[in-house]
């Protein structure tokens, strides 16, 4: 990618979905292949990769795969073989968190960095952009200044600097989070997450009093970048990601319209700026990503640390207000809707809050207008009487509206490349010539006698109509012109035929013209990395990767917390959000006020759910938080997949 360019990056969990995403303007696609992809459900078939490949490089439009997840030794041969036939499928880049393919016989196809590598500083961007690396994702918790200071130090020709803009929020730095195999054995680095962040909470502090009861203080809103495109093309990012590998056609339909339209406004607006990708496209629809699942919307830390990042009460969907209950019967509710002009349907999904501030889902089968405007009779799929304090006054939300899910399951979108045609006579006939707008040229020849039109007059009109009909190939006319002395008449089948051709020989051009992303060379002889001792969190399984970071003048590496050597209390989660913060406790945010002075102390707190007991503690200095816990016996009872050959002994220095 050219630095000058902006890529639109949307998610895929499968090829159908992948196909849409690029219809829907996707400059490239992000997907699973059939392992070691970091979703475990969302794997997929080189062939049906190949496929994706095929047409999204037509509109030059490009496809990444992720091998991300940390791999064992016994995984790695599988992990190369894999990458040798993405690479002959087509597939642009791998996305690669473990260090260890680094170090193994990859196929010369361009690296991408992980958002599981966490790139907080300039010191890592830099050092894993030396270490070949074309494009990396830094941290969602970064603000527009440390986003800035970032694109200072790397080498903007060489490296992509690539940003989330949408979608679900991990709370813990990516790659920074192991309470999922502490407590269950499912690493999220290996792509197998429980989740332990979306589950409900006592917060308790060191007295042991009740500061937060039942709430969900480890879930976040849903990232929603679309105020600050702007501010980010500035602080250096050229690629925008959409999260979403798990999410439905639907989604990725809407959400990548929504960034498209945004993104074609800033490139109307700035010309020295282009699309990383070919074609024009236009939708059926006006996107909307309130319509979507989401916990509500946040920009997170871009402009710096805000209050309301959080989605304490529910990690559901909590939709968009529509009205409010004024009658509850037996069978039936009836509510008026805010807006008169707002329409009810079969099947919409609602839902309100009851009094312990839980959501309640309501899905209705049937809906009945009501006389007055505005007024609807509503008959839910469950019996009334379980819906818990739904009574007249309640506020109606709704988070699944049909009409909009019927129009986004039919075609939705159409992307066009617009060309320039000229028809022309030649020695022995015509010639038409195509010239896209990327400057991509396909010629076709007819040999064919001049034949005289009936009507020189409209001779000229019907042949520029005829050659402009470009139907459903991926092409529409700029302009039609002839370069003719004289009248033609053509018969239309030859035409066409002529057309056709040119079109094939336009296509074959433009493949010609998509050159393969080149793999970055690293930096000789190795840079040090920016540390001479890792931790566990540094993710290290296999020793393929310990000899990556040896190569990079690490002295001292311990092995990943998947190995379970880590027996004790340790960070289980680091994360830029606070607990203390979103409670009012902090002591940065307490100090000028009178009478709290000196009584709030950055003291533990707990997180209890069930058996489950964390402690949060708590780094002021870089305003970070730390999730506290040991791995539980049951885990390190499970037999493993495959016994860890770590190290033929164990460094005997200890590490915290």
């Amino acid at each position: 990618m050219q630095p000058h360019q902006l890529e639109l990056l949307a998610p895929a969990r499968n090829l159908e979905i992948g196909i849409e995403a690029v219809n829907h303007g996707a400059d490239a696609v992000y997907i699973g292949g059939p392992s070691f992809g970091a979703r475990s459900t969302a794997d997929n078939s080189v062939q049906d990769i190949a496929r994706l490949v095929q047409h999204a490089h037509r509109f030059h439009s490009r496809i990444f795969v992720t091998l991300n997840t940390i791999l064992r030794d016994d995984e790695l041969e599988g992990a190369r073989k894999l990458a040798w036939q993405l690479y002959d499928a087509g597939v642009d880049a791998l996305i690669v968190q473990d260090m260890g393919l680094l170090e193994i016989d990859l196929p010369p196809i361009q690296l991408h960095a992980s958002t599981q590598t966490d790139i907080r500083t300039p010191e890592k961007a830099r050092f894993l952009q030396d270490a070949g690396l074309s494009q990396i994702v830094l941290a969602r918790e970064l603000t527009l200044p440390q986003i800035s200071a970032i694109r200072d130090v790397i080498d903007t020709e060489r490296t992509v600097i690539e940003f989330f803009v949408h979608g679900a929020l991990c709370v813990a730095y990516s790659g920074q989070c192991f309470i999922s195999h502490a407590h269950t054995g499912r690493s999220a680095n290996r792509g197998d997450c429980s989740q332990a962040c979306r589950l409900p909470y006592e917060v308790k502090d060191a007295q042991g009093r009740i500061i937060a009861h039942d709430k969900h203080v480890l879930s976040m809103k849903d990232n929603n970048q679309s105020e600050n495109l702007r501010a980010l093309v500035d602080a250096g990012i050229r690629s925008f990601k959409i999260e979403g590998r798990y999410k439905d056609m639907a989604y990725v339909k809407n959400i990548t319209a929504h960034y498209r339209k945004l993104f074609d406004e800033v490139l109307a607006e700035r010309p020295e700026l282009a699309a990383a990708s070919h074609g024009r496209t236009t939708f059926s629809f006006e996107p909307d990503p309130n319509q979507n699942f989401n916990r509500e919307f946040t920009d997170y830390f871009v402009q710096g640390r805000k209050e309301d990042i959080g989605a304490f009460d529910t990690p559901k969907n909590p939709g968009q207000p529509i009205g409010w209950v004024n009658k509850v019967a037996a069978d039936h509710l009836e509510i008026t809707t805010d807006d008169t002009g707002a329409e009810l349907h079969n099947g919409d999904g609602l839902c309100y809050y009851d009094l312990q501030k839980e959501l309640v889902g309501l899905q209705i089968n049937r809906v009945e207008a009501q006389k007055t405007k505005g007024v609807w009779k509503l008959f839910p799929k469950d019996p009334m009487d379980g819906f818990k304090d739904l009574r007249k006054g309640v506020q109606v939300n709704r988070n699944r509206d049909m009409s909009w899910v019927r129009t986004l399951d039919k075609k939705s979108a159409e992307r066009r490349m617009g060309v320039w045609m000229q028809l022309a006579e030649s020695p022995d006939g015509l010639q038409l010539t195509l010239t896209d707008e990327a400057g991509h040229s396909g010629t076709a020849s007819l040999a064919i006698a001049w034949q005289a039109p009936k009507d020189p007059s409209q001779a000229e009109d019907k042949l520029k109509s005829a050659l402009g009909k470009l139907g459903d190939t991926l092409f529409e006319p700029l302009d039609v012109q002839l370069a003719l002395p004289r009248p033609w008449f053509v018969p239309p089948s030859q035409l066409n035929a002529l057309r056709r051709d040119a079109i094939q020989a336009l296509e074959v051009a433009r493949a010609e013209g998509l050159h393969r992303l080149p793999r970055a060379v690293p930096v000789a002889p190795p840079v040090p990395y920016p540390e001479d001792t890792l931790t566990y969190l540094a993710n290290v399984f296999n020793q393929k990767a310990r000899d990556f970071y040896a190569k990079h003048g690490v002295k001292l590496i311990a092995a990943a917390y998947e190995a379970q050597e880590e027996l004790g209390e340790v960070s289980l989660m680091i994360t830029k959000h606070c607990v203390r913060f979103s409670l009012s406790l902090c002591p940065k945010q307490a100090k000028g006020v009178t009478g709290v002075q000196g009584t709030v102390k950055a003291e533990p707190l707990q997180l209890i759910n069930g058996k489950e007991k964390l402690t949060l503690r708590f780094d002021c200095k870089p305003c970070e938080m730390h999730v506290v816990g040991k791995i539980k016996k049951s885990v390190l009872n499970a037999v493993p997949e495959s016994p860890v050959q770590f190290y033929k002994t164990r460094p005997v220095v200890g590490m915290h």
